[in-house]
């Protein structure tokens, strides 16, 4: 039985970017983050703006629900909510690039872009507020797009670095 064990754990690397799951997770937060544009399904979006009516008052009361509690969180706890996301991401940080801890670094590198993409999502949020629905699908779609783009950024950053401290450590 230790035989096994040994032989799994010789196949499975339990670092971070050489392990599979850190990668899926990265996929699959991005893929999440791309979907959901302020916490609206994209789907919805498309079917409101394809056939209107109901889908249309349907995601103008949503993306004014998400707006508000988005709103909300950033007003009350948005600058202890930043300052505990800075000293979290400088720790990571200093822990990953400066002490090389691999693990730090990882999470650093899914924290760090998830950040701007927060940031922009309060951004939009400020500008749909105050323009009481006009050009919503516009704000949306650019929302989505910035969020995509920071993502492919995002990913490429990770894999370069994945791929360097790979080769670096021999792991290949």
């Amino acid at each position: 039985m230790e035989d096994w064990y040994q032989t799994a754990f010789e196949l499975i690397d339990m670092r971070s970017f050489s392990n599979l799951w850190y990668w899926i997770a990265l996929a699959v937060m991005w893929s999440t983050a791309s979907h959901w544009v302020l916490g609206v399904p994209y789907d919805m979006i498309t079917r409101a703006r394809r056939f209107g009516g109901e889908a249309e008052e349907d995601l103008r009361d949503l993306v004014r629900i998400y707006v508000n509690r988005l709103l909300f969180i950033a007003d009350t706890t948005g600058v202890w909510m930043l300052a505990f996301a800075s000293f979290l991401l400088t720790t990571l940080a200093l822990l990953g690039f400066v002490y090389g801890v691999e693990f730090a670094q990882a999470v650093f590198l899914l924290g760090l872009p998830m950040g701007l993409v927060f940031a922009l999502s309060i951004r939009t949020a400020r500008r749909i507020k105050s323009a009481d629905g006009e050009g919503l699908y516009r704000m949306l779609a650019r929302h989505r797009f910035m969020t995509q783009a920071i993502g492919m950024v995002s990913i490429a950053i990770t894999a370069f670095w994945g791929m360097w401290q790979n080769l670096a450590l021999g792991v290949l």
